[in-house]
């Protein structure tokens, strides 16, 4: 009899829902297991399905310490000094898995961390579900908040969770499930990509990549590739060292091709449904208060089908969770544009993405992050403000304890022609604040489709537009780019999102 690799001492259970203790055993196994907190009183007798059991225990209030027993017959496993709190999973790229050891503010939150009440546990990284998957997870545990612990924590995790455990005044976990440079579709199970015609091509397009590879030589291709990389990536890091100002295309001619991310096949962690296999199914049914969701980088090659795409893995998640309504709390992309890049205006396709699913998807949040991101940097520094708004959808989607206006940006809702001029009309606003006196972002076009930019003046809970313009006016959009300079914000001090829109007549 074992329990999930997730169970450990340290373990954070979720409080006031029903908690799922579960594992595996031998087929056909001779004896009852049960589930109990003998401090709380409570204990539950297992289903054993084959070689699955799981024992429900009834929900609990908060505390602090106690202990866990699950017994069978002579065996038993104790896991100690466990807390009933609120429990959070953190998924997504690199920008979710961002270490609290490289975060701006991360000296002195290191600094400071021991006293907080939050604790992690990191779902082990394995490209296939193989022995080395079996080692990690026998290795790992949840931890408590220390210097040494928390460095390789998640910044944004570990920022939400410090102030919501302050807020609610009980222990917060964070299951980190996260890995750089991963598309949605990896975190996903094949039949909720092979369901929808508009995302069936993840996988289309990695059938046939692997189409008559055996195993082994799919295995043979990607370890010949991480020799590669890995050499590659050091004479990258030779070339910033001596000269940091060096543009990406002489890097690519004096290191050679950048081959990332690598031939697909079974043991490439960026395949469609891999770390779903190897991570996010380790960790189910797990109880939890809901999902911190932060990606969308890594699919803005199809940023037009990424709102199909994030619906398809919110339903995923929640039907594996159990729950189809638990909350999912989503970072919409921030301003970002590598220097030797064209502005593809592909990123704003993500955030009106991103934005819709918190629109139409039910128990979902979106902390607007736009002036979050950095210039020739993909990975801002400062994570403090990215947990801060995702830990204010919590007290207004989650805990009821905020207002949206507390906790929102005004939010796009419509754009009507007054005479010359166009009305802008926002949800969720209570005025506007300016960092200048000119207000930029904002373009209209015509019938001809074409945008030019357009003087904005706020009024009252509105924001007014005229521009030299002749042909009749069709269109209207701010920040419609993936890089600029964001001064636009609510009376709240949370920024304007990208929006666009067809004009009405008034």
């Amino acid at each position: 009899m074992k329990t999930a690799p997730i169970f450990s001492n340290n373990m954070v259970l979720q409080r006031e829902k029903p908690i799922r203790i579960f594992g595996v055993c031998k087929k056909n196994h001779q004896h009852s297991i049960t589930a109990k907190i003998p401090e709380l009183g409570v204990s539950a007798e297992a289903i054993i399905s084959g070689e699955k059991w799981m024992a429900v225990l009834p929900p609990l209030k908060a505390c602090k310490s106690c202990t866990v027993e699950i017994s069978s017959g002579e065996e038993k496993i104790i896991y100690s000094n466990v807390a009933v709190g609120e429990v959070w999973l953190a998924g997504g790229q690199s920008n979710m898995e961002f270490e609290l050891q490289n975060d701006k503010n991360g000296k002195e939150a290191l600094q400071e961390c021991e006293k907080e009440n939050v604790r992690f546990y990191a779902v082990p990284r394995c490209e296939m579900a193989d022995e080395n998957l079996k080692k990690a997870e026998e290795q790992s545990s949840w931890q408590t908040a220390s210097h040494n612990n928390s460095a390789k924590w998640s910044a944004v995790g570990y920022y939400f969770a410090k102030k919501l455990s302050r807020k609610l005044g009980v222990t917060v976990g964070i299951i980190g499930c996260n890995w750089g440079g991963t598309s949605a579709s990896a975190w996903m199970k094949r039949e909720y990509l092979a369901q929808d015609s508009r995302i069936s091509n993840y996988i289309e397009d990695y059938d046939k990549a692997i189409s008559g590879k055996a195993d082994e030589q799919m295995i043979a291709e990607y370890d010949e590739y991480v020799n590669y990389h890995s050499k590659w990536e050091k004479k990258v890091q030779q070339c910033y060292a001596e000269n940091p100002a060096v543009k990406w295309d002489e890097i690519l001619k004096i290191c050679g091709e950048n081959r990332y991310p690598g031939p697909m096949g079974i043991k490439n962690p960026m395949r469609p449904c891999g770390l779903y296999e190897t991570m996010i199914s380790r960790t189910t049914p797990y109880t939890l208060a809901g999902f911190l969701y932060y990606q969308g980088e890594s699919d803005d090659h199809l940023p037009e089908t990424y709102d199909t795409l994030l619906k398809a893995l919110i339903e995923n998640w929640r039907s594996d969770w159990l729950d189809d309504e638990l909350p999912f709390l989503l970072v919409q992309l921030p301003m970002h544009k590598y220097e030797s890049d064209p502005d593809f205006k592909n990123w704003p396709i993500i955030r009106e993405a991103q934005m819709k699913v918190f629109k139409t998807v039910k128990n979902t949040g979106i902390a607007v992050c736009l002036d979050c991101g950095e210039f020739n940097n993909i990975h801002p520094t400062d994570k403090k403000e990215v947990g801060n708004r995702l830990y204010l959808q919590a007290l207004s989607e989650v805990y009821n304890l905020a207002d949206r206006t507390e906790t929102l940006p005004p939010i796009f809702r419509n754009a009507v022609l007054e005479n010359d001029r166009i009305r802008l009309f926002f949800d969720n606003c209570s005025g506007f604040s300016s960092v200048s006196d000119k207000i930029t972002g904002f373009e209209i076009a015509g019938s001809d489709g074409k945008f030019i930019p357009a003087d904005a003046e706020i009024d009252g809970n509105t924001i007014l537009l005229c521009a030299d313009f002749t042909a009749p006016l069709t269109a209207v959009r701010y920040q419609w780019t993936n890089y600029a300079e964001v001064g636009l914000f609510g009376k709240n001090g949370l920024p304007v999102p990208t929006f666009r829109s067809s004009i009405y007549l008034f």
